[in-house]
C-alpha cells in the first residue's frame, strides 16, 4: 500500500503490527484510511509500551489498562478510548490466531461506557442554500462542485466513497450509482433528477481535471485530479465545502461532508423513508447504526401530537 503517512511513533516499527495491517488489507479489504487509523492506535500503544521496556505484541492486561487510564486522565473521550480498545482487541486476536501469543490480554477489559450522541445535521433550508451557492459558481470548478454537492445530498455517501467513485459507478441508465463501501461491499444507490443533470453537465468539463495530453477516459475516476491518489481528495472537498458555506451564509463550523450525510438521512426519514431502505442506502451493516436517526421521527411525532391531539389544541385555546 503506497502513500503511508510518516510514522509518529518513537519506537521501531513492529513486524507483528505490520503483518496485522497487511492482513486487514489482504483479507478484509480495509481502506487506506482505516488502516492508517489502526496504525496510529497501535503506534500509540507501542510508544507507551516502549517507554516501559515492552512492545505492543507482548503487552499484558495491566499494560493495556495502564495505557487507557493514562489517556483518560489526559482527557481522551470515552468514544475514542473504546475505538482504540477495539483496535487493540483485533490486533491481539490476530496474534492469538497466528500462534504468536497464547492469550488475549484485552479479553478481560471492559469498554468504557459512553453516551450515544445524536448526529449533527443541517436544516433543509440550509442545504438548499448550499446547493444554490454551488450552482452560482462559474466555470469548470463550479460545474464540478455542483455535481459533487448534488450527488452527495442525493445519496448520503461517505466522503471517501464520493471522491473515490470510479467512472464505472454510473449505471447504464445513469439512474443508479454502484458504490463500493466498507469491507468492499457493493450497494446500489438511486440518483435524483438534479444529481443526474449535474453529472451530465460535469461530463463536459471532466477532462479539464487531467494533466495536459491525457484523455479523460484514461482515468478510472469519476472525479479525477492531479493528486497522488488520482482523484479529488477528501481534504480538498472539505475545503471547498467550507468555502461554499461562507458563500451560502451557513456557519462553517456546522458544515462538513459527514454532516451532509447526516442531513441526507435525517431529511429522508422526516419525509417518510423507512429505516431498512435508509440502512441500505447508507451502507450500514447493522440497522442499529441507522436507528440513531430516529431522533427525527421523535420530533415529528411530538409535532404531530402538538398539532393534532384535541387536548393539545384545547390547551392553547
Amino acid at each position: 500500500m503506497s502513500g503511508r503517512p510518516a510514522r509518529p511513533s518513537t519506537v521501531a516499527p513492529s513486524r507483528h503490527v505490520e503483518a496485522f495491517l497487511e492482513m486487514l488489507v489482504a483479507e478484509r479489504g480495509a481502506a487506506r484510511n482505516t488502516v492508517d487509523s489502526y496504525r496510529r492506535d497501535l503506534d500509540a500503544l507501542a510508544d507507551f509500551a516502549g517507554r516501559r521496556g515492552g512492545a505492543p505484541e507482548t503487552a499484558d492486561a495491566a499494560m493495556v489498562r495502564g495505557y487507557l487510564a493514562a489517556q483518560a486522565a489526559a482527557g481522551m473521550s470515552p468514544r475514542t478510548t473504546a475505538r482504540r480498545l477495539s483496535a487493540f482487541r483485533q490486533f491481539f486476536r490476530f496474534l492469538l490466531a497466528e500462534g504468536i501469543r497464547a492469550d488475549d490480554p484485552s479479553a478481560a477489559i471492559d469498554s468504557p461506557r459512553q453516551g450515544r450522541s445524536l448526529p449533527k445535521y443541517l436544516s433543509e433550508e440550509e442545504v438548499e442554500r448550499l446547493l444554490a451557492a454551488a450552482k452560482r459558481r462559474s466555470g469548470a470548478d463550479g460545474v464540478r462542485l455542483n455535481a459533487l454537492m448534488e450527488v452527495l445530498y442525493a445519496t448520503g455517501l461517505r466522503v471517501s466513497e464520493l471522491v473515490g467513485l470510479p467512472l464505472s459507478a454510473l449505471s447504464r441508465d445513469d439512474h443508479m450509482l454502484v458504490v463500493r463501501g466498507k469491507g468492499g461491499k457493493e450497494r446500489m444507490v438511486p440518483l435524483t433528477d438534479a444529481a443526474m443533470e449535474a453529472l451530465d453537465a460535469y461530463a463536459t468539463v471532466r477532462e479539464s481535471y487531467l494533466p495536459r495530453g491525457r484523455r479523460a477516459a484514461a482515468s478510472p475516476w469519476l472525479f479525477p485530479s492531479r493528486s497522488r491518489d488520482g482523484h479529488l481528495t477528501r481534504v480538498r472537498f472539505a475545503q471547498l465545502l467550507k468555502q461554499l458555506a461562507v458563500e451560502a451564509g451557513v456557519e462553517t463550523e456546522r458544515v462538513s461532508p459527514h454532516v451532509l450525510r447526516h442531513s441526507f438521512a435525517s431529511h429522508l426519514l422526516a419525509h417518510g423513508a423507512d429505516l431498512r431502505s435508509l440502512q441500505q442506502m447508507l451502507g450500514h451493516a447493522d440497522i442499529g447504526t441507522t436507528q440513531i436517526y430516529t431522533h427525527v421521527l421523535d420530533a415529528r411525532l411530538k409535532a404531530l401530537v402538538q398539532d393534532a391531539h384535541p387536548l393539545a389544541r384545547r390547551g392553547t385555546s
